[in-house]
């Protein structure tokens, strides 16, 4: 079985009551224990009552919580769902660290299967083309925004980062058609950012967006690249969407070098070459010929 049960369960979280979100909290974050309760022992667990229970199962589709218990040990059994983070104050340093990882990793994988690949293949090709590639992003998301230009400036490609609305808006103002911006938001409904993309639309440009699915961002950008990763905010969890953006970022810049060939590969050799007198040299390395790996 699918990611699809865990899935669906996050898509809905904003719009269970508040009583259901309590019940999707406990099963995301405690899984292998929930298809061993009964459900008097959920309804506890969870601080809601036993009916509130039963309108959760028949919210996803299941006939009732004996259903939703085989539909969860079924992708339990499969390996296919890693839980959501969660930590307790007596959990120790392995256990909080095993959870994180495992909850980080279910979302690349769930992000992974959703993705559009003809999506990502139109938007390597728009990049690979480009005049000028602009960056822009906020907060956890500028931080994204400032790894890919390191990485793209190595690609032979006139880019910029911005993670100020001022800057971002006068970036837009001077793009034209050939220019590409690439728009990155957990979210999707920062203003600034949406404004700043409706201009540079308006001069000419392309705009990728790395963005949830039905937000306003991904209404107003050319080539959206859908990240639906429903975070739980209600409680200290780690920014997963913020790793699959990155990993994103990785798959277009590989995308772009492949598309640039090995002209760009002798390029990339040099830049190499040229940190060398800047590092220690490691045990045992020689003055040989240097990959072209990222440093």
């Amino acid at each position: 079985m699918s990611r699809a049960l865990f899935d669906e369960m996050r898509r809905r979280m904003e719009h269970f009551r508040r009583s259901e979100q309590k019940v999707a909290r406990f099963v995301l974050r405690h899984p292998d224990e929930v298809i061993h309760m009964r459900i008097v022992d959920l309804a506890t667990e969870a601080k809601v009552s036993e009916p509130t229970v039963v309108r959760f199962c028949r919210a996803l589709g299941c006939s009732g919580f004996q259903d939703f218990k085989l539909q969860l040990a079924q992708m339990l059994a499969a390996g296919s769902q890693f839980a959501q983070f969660s930590m307790n104050d007596s959990d120790s340093v392995a256990e909080f660290s095993h959870s994180l990882f495992d909850s980080t990793i279910g979302t690349l994988l769930s992000v992974r299967d959703r993705l559009d690949n003809d999506a990502l293949g139109r938007a390597v090709n728009a990049l690979a083309m480009a005049n000028r590639v602009e960056f822009y992003g906020f907060g956890a998301s500028g931080a994204v925004a400032f790894d890919a230009q390191h990485k793209f400036f190595r690609l032979q490609i006139s880019t910029s980062a911005y993670t100020d609305p001022h800057m971002q808006n006068m970036s837009a103002a001077t793009l034209q058609e050939g220019d590409v911006v690439v728009a990155i938001s957990q979210t999707g409904r920062t203003r600034a950012l949406v404004d700043s993309v409706r201009l540079a639309r308006e001069k000419g440009a392309t705009v990728i967006g790395l963005c949830p699915s039905r937000s306003p961002l991904a209404d107003e950008v050319s080539l959206p690249l859908y990240i639906d990763v429903h975070e739980d905010t209600e409680i200290y969890t780690p920014m997963s969407s913020r790793i699959a953006h990155l990993v994103i970022i990785d798959v277009l810049a590989v995308g772009v070098a492949k598309t640039r060939g090995p002209k760009l590969a002798e390029q990339l050799k040099a830049v190499k070459r040229s940190l060398t007198p800047l590092r220690f040299p490691e045990p045992g390395e020689g003055t040989g010929s240097e990959s072209p790996a990222t440093s």
